[in-house]
C-alpha cells in the first residue's frame, strides 16, 4: 500500500504521469508521502536550473515557469482562492463559495504576482539552488501535513475529504523525516545559520496563513493547503535570503 500511497501523493499533487490503483486506506495515508512529491518537484527544479543557459534571473524564471507546469499550478491556484476567498470581510459562508469560483478577483491576483516574483527573484539570489528547491518544495510540503494535522477540514465534500478523518502519527513521523533527509545536503553546501532562518521564515510563513484561516473559517480547505504551501515556500526564501 505504501507505494500507491505515494504514487496517489503524486498524482494528486503533481501531473507527473503515474497510475497508481486507488483505495480509501491508499489515499487517506497518502498525505505522508506530500514531501516526498515535493522532492520530485524539485528536483525537476534542479535539473531545469542546471542545464538552463540563460542569466540567472531569467534561469530562474523559467526554473519556476517549470516547477509549476509539474505541479499543474496546484498550489498557486489554492493561493489566489484563498486570498480572493478570505480578502475583505465577508462571512464564512460567503467566503467558501468564493473559494469554489474558479475565476479570479483583485486579493488573488496580488498574491500570485507577489508569491511569483518573490520565488522568481529570489532564486536567483539563492547560493546552492539545486539543494535549496528540492528542500523548499519538499518542507512546504511538510507544512501542509503540520496543517492538516493541527486542523479540521472544514468542508463536507472537497479535495481534502478523502483524509477528512484526521492524520495519524505514522503520517506525521514519515512526513517529518522526509522533510528532514531533503534538509541534510543544505547544512554542507550553506552556514546553519541561513539553514535556520530559513526554516523560521517557513514556519512563519505557514503558521500565519494557518493562523488566518483559521480564524475566519474555523479550519482548511484543499485552497488553504495550497496557501501554506506557497507561503511556507515564500517565508523559506526570505529567511534563506536574510
Amino acid at each position: 500500500m505504501a507505494l500507491n500511497s505515494f504514487l496517489l501523493a503524486v498524482q494528486f499533487l503533481t501531473r507527473l504521469p503515474v497510475s497508481p490503483a486507488y483505495s480509501e486506506a491508499a489515499m487517506a495515508a497518502s498525505p505522508r508521502w506530500y514531501p516526498a512529491a515535493g522532492v520530485l518537484v524539485g528536483a525537476v527544479g534542479a535539473l531545469v536550473w542546471g542545464l538552463a543557459p540563460w542569466p540567472p534571473l531569467v534561469s530562474a524564471l523559467v526554473t519556476l515557469a517549470v516547477m509549476v507546469a509539474v505541479t499543474g499550478g496546484l498550489h498557486e491556484d489554492g493561493l489566489a482562492d484563498t486570498f480572493d476567498g478570505l480578502g475583505g470581510v465577508r462571512p464564512k459562508e460567503r467566503a467558501m463559495e468564493i473559494m469554489r469560483d474558479s475565476r479570479i478577483g483583485t486579493y488573488g491576483v496580488l498574491a500570485l504576482v507577489v508569491s511569483l516574483g518573490v520565488r522568481g527573484a529570489g532564486f536567483a539570489e539563492l547560493q546552492a539552488l539545486p539543494f535549496v528547491l528540492v528542500a523548499g518544495a519538499a518542507a512546504s510540503r511538510g507544512a501542509m501535513v503540520w496543517a492538516m494535522a493541527t486542523s479540521r477540514y472544514a468542508r463536507a465534500t472537497g479535495a481534502g475529504s478523502a483524509v477528512a478523518g484526521g492524520i495519524d502519527a505514522a503520517t506525521v513521523r514519515v512526513a517529518a523525516v522526509t522533510v528532514a533527509l531533503a534538509l541534510v545536503p543544505l547544512l554542507f553546501v550553506l552556514p546553519l545559520g541561513q539553514v535556520a532562518l530559513g526554516l523560521l521564515g517557513l514556519g512563519l510563513g505557514a503558521w500565519a496563513i494557518r493562523a488566518w484561516y483559521q480564524r475566519r473559517l474555523g479550519g482548511y480547505t484543499g485552497d488553504c493547503l495550497g496557501a501554506v504551501q506557497q507561503c511556507a515556500e515564500i517565508g523559506f526564501i526570505l529567511g534563506l535570503l536574510a
